[in-house]
């Protein structure tokens, strides 16, 4: 590109390590800023940073500086490698960083504009570069800072790089409305549904009784003995064995099934579903639920029971109770544990759901599913507004950093 320059991180910057614990003092208390503080559009989130008694020694030789660029050099998941960075930009109050980052100093700010640098690295994070820079310790991944540092940043000359700032600026902040106003219809889509659910069973009419689960289902909880299926047998193919994992809102997820022999799954003794039947969670994921729909064979893990509804009540009316808020204040008043809540399937037999008629089922059955469709549909158009905008936001930054824009 026409005026442009390309020199490596290591020559235009200067890279300072985080702290670590341990010190002996004195001490001055100052804000650390770790990766939690670290939101996906590159920006520092501080509403939660942690004030912490830093050795004096050692916060002199950390101290960030307005302009500074923190990179996340240590974390990360599955799906969200490390390299994640932020521009400090407050000017007031003292602080840090911790051991999971490193601090990025403009060495000569009459070469190359922090600003521009920080959209640069946002770009360089985006775009995957840091992806293949990644390695695992202990299920954490760690970037390899001297590759990292070996990065080529082509630049402008500095009334170039401002105008691009400028530009880029401007560009995210109405993204950023839109998006505010995009995530703000997703929300209002889901309470139009959930209020709608709410009335059903608070605003009943004529025939409507109050009865226990237990009343009008039966429960079978997984075969807990000797020949419960341990992760050794599991198999790519055979009958299939849900956990809760494999709960949707839209019923059991098949692609991510495990399965087990049809030998191991004869020796079951019970936990073995049927057509229509309705899987409860009654720890770890507490209180998930899905219809089984047409699957009519397969077995369930310890954490699940099978709900299964006589003929006084349809097997969707029943999926709606448990969505509704009456059954999570029911989930509320029964479940035992504090570090991890469960349910007994006793008292799940004892959750008190409103019961009309069959004819009512079937009409309220009918209207959810009507409103709930129109829900999906429009969040569907919502999560593909947020997808397009998030598009043209890595767009338009690989048009600034080609010299196209």
């Amino acid at each position: 590109m026409r005026g442009w320059q390309t020199k490596t991180l290591d020559e235009l910057c200067h890279f300072y390590n985080g702290l670590w614990k341990g010190a002996k003092g004195p001490f001055v208390n100052v804000g650390v800023i770790r990766n939690t503080n670290f939101t996906k559009e590159g920006l520092l989130d501080d509403s939660d940073i942690a004030y912490l008694d830093v050795e004096v020694r050692k916060f002199e030789k950390r101290r960030l500086q307005f302009g500074d660029i923190i990179l996340e050099k240590s974390g990360g998941g599955p799906k969200q490698p490390v390299g994640r960075v932020v521009l400090f930009d407050k000017k007031e109050g003292e602080f840090s960083f911790s051991n999971f980052t490193s601090a990025i100093r403009v060495l000569d700010p009459r070469e190359l504009d922090f600003r521009f640098l920080h959209k640069l690295l946002y770009w360089t994070y985006l775009s995957g570069v840091t992806a293949g820079m990644q390695s695992h310790s202990t299920g954490i991944r760690n970037l390899d800072g001297n590759a990292y540092k070996a990065i080529k940043i082509a630049f402008p000359l500095l009334p170039e790089q401002r105008r691009l700032v400028a530009i880029l600026d401007e560009a995210f902040a109405a993204i950023a409305t839109a998006k505010a106003n995009a995530e703000k219809n997703l929300q209002n889509a889901r309470a139009l549904f959930e209020s709608h659910l709410q009335s059903v069973f608070t605003q009943r009419g004529p025939g409507w009784v109050e009865k226990r689960l237990g009343d009008f289902c039966s429960f079978e909880n997984g075969d807990r003995g000797t020949n419960y299926p341990s992760r050794s047998a599991r198999t790519t193919a055979g009958i299939p064995f849900i956990n809760a994992g494999h709960l949707t809102d839209d019923g059991i997820d098949l692609e991510t099934m495990d399965y087990i022999p049809r030998e191991r799954f004869d020796l079951l003794s019970n936990g073995k579903i049927r057509k229509g039947d309705i899987l409860f969670c009654l720890r770890g994921s507490l209180g998930k639920f899905a219809s089984v729909g047409d699957l009519s064979e397969g077995a369930i893990a310890s954490s699940l029971v099978i709900v299964r509804p006589d003929k006084t009540v349809l097997n969707d009316f029943l999926v709606a109770y448990f969505r509704s808020p009456l059954c999570a204040s029911m989930i509320s008043r029964f479940k035992n544990g504090a570090a991890q809540p469960n349910l007994s399937a006793q008292s799940l037999r004892n959750f008190i759901a409103p019961v009309p008629p069959l004819a009512i089922q079937e009409s309220v059955v009918k209207q959810l599913t009507a409103i709930r469709e129109e829900t999906q549909r429009l969040e569907s158009i919502y999560r593909q507004k947020l997808a397009a905008l998030e598009a043209l936001k890595k767009s338009l930054l690989h048009q600034a950093f080609a010299g196209a824009l």
